[in-house]
């Protein structure tokens, strides 16, 4: 919903203190819901309806299953039990965001030499310069610094792949795979167990045979299966680039006894631009925000047919960044859908990552049109000047617009299998994969 989006790209004390006043409620009013006996025994009835369309007969056995799944079955103390431990696995979870996301707002570099920089491109040195300049540092610049680095993406990727000072690596590597390791540890092991008490009350014998029941793969078996066959054919192949990018490495200057893990992304970067002669740098001046959207939106509109307008002012945003955009049939004008774009890293109240995210799903009954959040975590403007995306931001831009384009443009009438909805976790991909490839 709104109050959980709103979470994850505008955080604030007040917005989490009022989440958690109603979350055990709404925890509470779901379950209840997912364990009527009366709404189960009605769905059973309509299972046995030849009438049915494909998509309601899925709707049906789909939301039967889900119930299973949510303890309609339970009775007494088990029951009691399961619930308690919903609402409890809920909060652990917010818990765990939450921290997540203080860590990484918590935690800066800021680097005064130089040498200390060296390496880094124009532009993260421009955003490192501009933030340290937000943080106090009177008359911080690209060229002299002071230079602040963090872990979001947008700063920490390019200190990884470009900055030439091992130990400003290494430091940062270290604060970024400890983001929060002490206070969600505890909740890490607190919600396996639960989630393993979860799986017994409900006769399963772990909680991967409960997850395994709403995907497509035939059972937790067969996902070891080919886990083990990628692995058989995946790591002899690594391991022959690890020792090739390790002799590169050597022979340019590296003198440890072995690339340690913050040693990787840099000497892979300087191996890419030993073989194709050129720095994924230079492909930045091509990459305005702006021209990414226009080739987009061509390219929805040729694969498509349909016609992406911007619209912003018709629908209110929770930041100044955020565009608001409408989805148009190409030949009729017809208005089929509409997103947010959320394009820019905030680190200080906006979770890492990239997601699609559902506002409104398609529903006739309702007269309901898709409304999605499509939310990135790009390099933001800097200094006036508009955001230069690297060729990985432009990729998982056109990803999570896959995830937007199924949701937007889903032709199912009904809104439990519309768009995403209803979609196994391990085939929601597909989508996104076209776009991204």
């Amino acid at each position: 919903g709104v109050v959980n989006h709103l979470m994850g790209v505008k955080n604030s004390d007040e917005l989490r203190a009022a989440h958690g006043e109603v979350q055990g409620e709404v925890v509470k009013t779901t379950t209840k819901l997912s364990q009527s006996e009366a709404v189960f025994k009605a769905l059973e009835a309509l299972e046995k309806d030849g009438s049915l369309e494909p998509a309601q007969h899925r709707i049906v056995q789909s939301s039967l299953s889900s119930m299973r799944l949510s303890g309609v079955g339970l009775q007494g103390e088990e029951k009691e039990r399961f619930n308690a431990n919903r609402i409890r696995l809920s909060e652990l979870s917010t818990a765990f965001s939450n921290n997540l996301l203080d860590a990484t707002k918590a935690f800066s570099l800021t680097l005064t030499e130089p040498a200390q920089v060296d390496g880094l491109p124009p532009s993260a040195l421009a955003l490192a310069a501009s933030r340290a300049a937000e943080e106090g540092e009177e008359g911080a610049t690209a060229e002299s610094g002071p230079w602040r680095l963090g872990l979001d993406m947008p700063s920490y990727l390019p200190a990884m792949k470009f900055l030439r000072d091992r130990s400003v690596r290494e430091a940062l590597y270290r604060a970024f795979v400890t983001r929060a390791g002490e206070v969600n540890a505890p909740l890490i092991r607190q919600i396996l167990q639960i989630k393993q008490e979860q799986a017994s009350i409900l006769g399963f014998g772990s909680y991967a045979e409960v997850s395994i029941e709403r995907k497509m793969a035939p059972s937790v078996e067969a996902v070891y299966d080919l886990t083990e066959m990628l692995l058989a054919k995946a790591y002899p192949a690594a391991q022959k680039e690890l020792q090739q990018l390790t002799e590169f490495a050597t022979a340019n200057g590296f003198d440890g006894a072995a690339l340690a893990l913050w040693d990787v992304s840099f000497w892979s970067e300087r191996l890419s631009e030993h073989t194709f002669g050129f720095e994924q740098e230079e492909l930045r001046p091509y990459f305005a925000l702006d021209n990414v959207l226009d080739g987009l939106f061509g390219l929805c509109r040729r694969l498509y047919g349909v016609e992406i307008v911007r619209s912003d002012g018709e629908a209110e945003v929770w930041h100044a960044d955020v565009g608001f955009f409408k989805v148009l049939d190409e030949a009729s004008g017809e208005h089929l859908a509409s997103f947010f774009l959320d394009p820019y890293a905030r680190p200080e109240n906006k979770r890492g990552g990239a997601w699609m995210g559902v506002c409104v799903g398609r529903s006739k009954v309702l007269d309901r049109k898709p409304v999605a959040y499509l939310t990135c975590n790009g390099s933001p403007p800097v200094d006036g000047k508009p955001s230069l995306m690297t060729f990985d931001e432009v990729t998982t831009l056109f990803h999570e617009t896959g995830h937007g384009l199924q949701h937007m443009l889903t032709k199912v009438a009904h809104a439990p299998a519309a768009g995403i909805s209803g979609v196994e976790w391990d085939a929601v991909e597909l989508p996104s994969q076209f776009m991204e490839n």
